[in-house]
């Protein structure tokens, strides 16, 4: 098969790897000349796909930024951003513009799949029309689905291979080419009724997470205030063999995902004539564990008689999470903002980020950043950072993740 991807960020780049290496030729296709540039030249851009895994396919993929690239392909499949609006509304123009490349060069006989993370009935509102008015009729003369994507950034326990790929067509027929079209990339395809029930299996999953994240963050500030240690409260709730799962509480929540997916789900709840409460209390209190950390680092400065105007504060880790890079919606820049507004002086030591250029700041060694420092704020607990080391060097530790749980120290160590 011929196989268009639209998009080449964390969702579309592994799609791109896993059908090539299935033995299908694939065209990439992203408005980014940098990334195109890149991997043409065999240079990976995400820290899980590896050089010499685009060296491997090199014959059998292509990128480009030419949407007519796409013409003659037997499937299309769509993995664009879909972020929230500053109203948090969903911001839907890179879908429309991938509809749009959709319609320049749909033909019969091929599949379109919308794999980007959207409000249930968003296949059918924005893509259906597209193909019915090219003529063509959805079921007999070409196909669609929606099959949300599973990528977890940085793991390597489950891949794209491994992990269980739901998919929704719009009829029967997209259902059954939709399924044969992952089963080459994809141990095990589950079906699933309809594109609605496929887009709302996505939200459900990120959701079920972020409520759960809320929880334990909400009695993380409560047991604050009480005195009592959150973690040692996890960590024996989680010796519960049965009905209890371990979250933990953390400065908040980042990535592509979880900041943005439920609400989605309360946006369209809205059109129902339904307040999605629950979801959106969650979304609050994990927006809010941002500053709970600030005035916890303000709380510990003030004890040791620093104010933070003027304090030199050293941030480990700024990613979303532990062994990637990406940036997007991290806490750690909600910190960074809040910090710099009290008159903070802020280094971080990051090796996945070599720089954050919106508060023009670059990763410093670990040494150095830690070196002269009033604080050391753990805000994420990357691989191969010695934390019992900077535990016993720091005159004051704030760990937000419990990475220094374990750790004994001089040093005066505050944790969240």
């Amino acid at each position: 098969m011929r196989i268009g991807i639209i998009g080449l960020g964390y969702v579309g780049l592994p799609l791109v790897i896993g059908f090539a290496e299935a033995g299908h030729d694939v065209i990439g296709i992203d408005i980014d000349e940098r990334k195109i540039s890149s991997l043409n030249a065999g240079v990976s851009y995400i820290e899980d796909v590896a050089d010499e895994t685009l060296e491997a396919i090199s014959e059998r993929f292509a990128a480009s930024s030419d949407p007519q690239a796409l013409a003659g392909s037997d499937a299309l499949i769509i993995c664009v951003p879909t972020p929230l609006s500053a109203n948090r509304e969903p911001d839907l123009r890179a879908l429309q513009s991938a509809a749009e490349m959709v319609r320049a060069v749909i033909a019969p006989g091929q599949i379109v799949v919308l794999e980007s993370t959207t409000y249930p009935g968003c296949t059918r509102d924005m893509l259906l029309p597209v193909l019915e008015d090219a003529g063509l009729r959805v079921g007999e003369d070409v196909f669609l689905a929606f099959s949300p994507e599973r990528i977890d950034p940085g793991r390597t326990d489950y891949t794209l291979r491994t992990t269980p790929k739901v998919v929704g067509g719009m009829t029967d027929a997209c259902l059954a080419k939709a399924a044969e079209l992952y089963r080459e990339a994809c141990d095990e395809v589950v079906e699933v009724s309809s594109p609605e029930a496929a887009e709302l299996t996505k939200l459900l999953e990120n959701v079920f997470r972020t409520v759960n994240i809320a929880l334990v963050n909400e009695l993380a500030m409560l047991t604050d205030r009480m005195g009592i240690d959150i973690w040692e409260v996890v960590e024996a709730a989680s010796t519960k063999p049965y009905g209890f799962m371990r979250f933990e509480p953390g400065p908040g929540m980042g990535g592509h995902c979880l900041p943005v997916d439920p609400f989605y789900l309360s946006w369209q709840a809205r059109k129902f004539d339904l307040q999605a409460e629950f979801i959106e209390l969650a979304g609050k209190v994990n927006q809010q564990m941002p500053y709970h950390c600030v005035q916890k680092v303000e709380r510990a400065l003030n004890e040791q008689r620093k104010s933070v105007n003027g304090a030199k504060i050293c941030l480990l880790g700024v990613s979303y999470k532990a062994g990637v890079g990406d940036t997007r919606e991290s806490p750690a820049l909600k910190i960074i903002t809040l910090l710099q507004a009290l008159g903070a002086e802020l280094v971080y030591h990051d090796a996945f980020v070599p720089e954050l250029g919106e508060f023009d700041l670059r990763n410093s060694a670990y040494d150095e950043a830690i070196g002269e420092a009033d604080a050391v704020v753990i805000v994420t607990q990357h691989p191969g950072v010695d934390y019992e080391d900077a535990a016993a060097r720091a005159p004051l530790l704030v760990d937000l993740r419990g990475a220094t749980r374990s750790a004994r120290s001089t040093a005066t160590t505050v944790r969240l």
